[in-house]
């Protein structure tokens, strides 16, 4: 087993009783190798001894390892400081996106595209086909949708294929929510998920009005680039990086951003793909693998590889944007950012895949370009396996109706990582998510099996590896992740300074 999670009888003599916990062994070589988390996701790093003396009630109240378990919370006195309200609030905080409705709601305008991706997740559509763009009729209820949620900050990204091929429903659904905003007054955010490819200056100037943001994919150097997302004409490079520079100029630097899929040629690459974030001024990257769906997993057996090697890619991956933080580039890595915040702060970083319970539906809705409601992106994308059983229902339906379909039901029911086997036990289990669309898609189970999960896999081998530098690596390193967690710069950060 990874860890285990026990419960213990204190004697009459004993003078504390143990809270919840969690433990796990790190291998990491250090003395303190026993991982301690608490329900709350607080964390102490400890030795063989200790944990055999806390477990036997052995700790003596006039010691610092005493006092540090009262303070975070692993153990508490009878009669003496009530830990409950404390608690609660951590654990309040921790998982505050409850109280809130979807926020992400994804608009997938069309399915047309001009690419060619062998791991794109969805069927596409030839650029004059028919039949494959969002009907008005469909946007304006989704836009009803959209505005039932109880999110005050709420996110409209649109999707494709090629959203800019059907931009004037693009435009259409901004100014309805704009309109209908005067009145309901959110924080609302606009994204364009393109290619930009496609983009004009009619289309810049609607963005600069509306304060549109642009995300797009480059893959790493041109001749990578070029061969995971090949176009007819064999120039996407050229004409996403042309794309980038238009918006930056237009819209500000800041108004686009970058993802980076990964193929198994791309495992091959690491720092020519950092560098060329490096090289283009951008601030973060995303060193995603790929995705089991659609079109990707048909493609699998040319672009996939084993979880190690992806882990193996990303630890050095790391290590090198670890070191060109310090030489004065800042550079975070978007997943690393993410995890930092579940295990160093009492917040959530608010990713639907590290939700529990679960995010698909109750953080984010797919409205699909045929009138179909998803509780996510990756539900959606089953359909290209030929899958429809993730369906919430259509845009017509009111949004209470769609939270209590009997899919939601079921992906709730196996979304709450605190009670899945092989989960409810684990040390981790404060800082990761439960993802059912994910096992679901690999294991034909939403609650799947722990052990041969890739998701389970690669949260596992990446949480264990950022603890592993947050308790060994030099001041250095702890600065520059604490920079990824506060969005500072390097040299921002004087000191370093982590618990455990």
């Amino acid at each position: 087993m990874w860890d285990y999670s026990v419960t213990l009888i204190a004697t009459d003599s004993s003078a504390y009783r143990l809270l919840p916990l969690r433990f796990m062994r790190m291998n990491s070589g250090h003395d303190r190798d026993i991982l301690l988390t608490s329900e709350t996701g607080e964390y102490m790093h400890i030795t063989d001894p200790q944990l055999q003396a806390l477990c036997r009630f052995e700790i003596k109240p006039d010691t610092p390892f005493y006092k540090d378990l009262l303070a975070r919370h692993f153990i508490y006195e009878q009669g003496g400081h009530d830990p409950v309200p404390e608690m609660t609030a951590q654990y309040r905080s921790r998982k505050d996106f409850l109280f809130q409705g979807p926020a992400l709601h994804l608009f997938v305008v069309t399915l047309r595209c001009n690419h060619t991706c062998q791991y794109c997740q969805v069927s596409r559509a030839p650029l004059g086909g028919s039949g494959h763009d969002l009907s008005e009729a469909d946007a304006l209820a989704a836009v009803d949708r959209l505005f039932e949620s109880n999110a005050y900050a709420l996110t409209v990204e649109f999707q494709g294929g090629e959203p800019l091929l059907a931009f004037e429903r693009v435009r259409q659904i901004v100014e309805w929510v704009s309109e209908r905003n005067v009145v309901e007054q959110r924080d609302i955010q606009f994204v364009i998920t393109t290619t930009l490819h496609h983009l004009t200056d009619e289309i810049l100037d609607f963005a600069k009005q509306h304060r549109i943001q642009f995300s797009t994919s480059l893959d790493g150097p041109a001749l990578l680039h070029n061969a995971n997302r090949p176009t007819p004409s064999r120039d996407s490079y050229e004409r996403t990086v042309k794309g980038i520079e238009w918006v930056r100029e237009r819209l500000g630097h800041n108004a686009v951003s970058a993802l980076t899929t990964l193929t198994s040629r791309s495992l091959e690459q690491p720092k020519a793909i950092i560098d060329e974030y490096v090289s283009h001024g951008f601030s973060s990257i995303s060193l995603r693998p790929l995705s089991p769906y659609g079109f990707a997993s048909k493609s699998a057996h040319r672009l996939d590889y084993p979880i190690a090697r992806y882990l193996a890619f990303y630890k050095e991956a790391l290590a090198y944007l670890l070191e060109i933080n310090q030489q004065g580039v800042y550079l975070s890595e978007s997943y690393a950012s993410l995890l930092l915040k579940n295990i160093l702060t009492p917040f959530s970083s608010g990713y639907v895949d590290l939700r529990s319970p679960a995010g698909a539906g109750t953080a984010a809705l797919v409205y699909n370009y045929d009138g179909y409601v998803y509780p996510s992106d990756e539900a959606r994308m089953l359909l290209e396996m030929g899958e429809d059983g993730l369906r919430l229902g259509t845009v017509h339906q009111p949004l209470p109706e769609l939270l209590a379909s009997p899919v939601m039901q079921a992906l709730l029911a196996s979304g709450v990582a605190e009670a899945l086997p092989g989960c409810s036990d684990c040390a981790f289990v404060p800082y990761c998510g439960a993802d059912p669309v994910e096992h679901y898609a690999r294991q034909g189970d939403p609650v799947g099996h722990r052990a041969f999960s890739s998701f389970c896999k690669k949260n596992m081998g990446l949480i264990k590896h950022l603890f592993g530098l947050l308790q060994d690596g030099d001041d250095d390193v702890q600065r520059v992740l604490l920079s990824w967690l506060n969005r500072r710069s390097y040299a921002d950060v004087r000191f370093p300074g982590y618990g455990g």
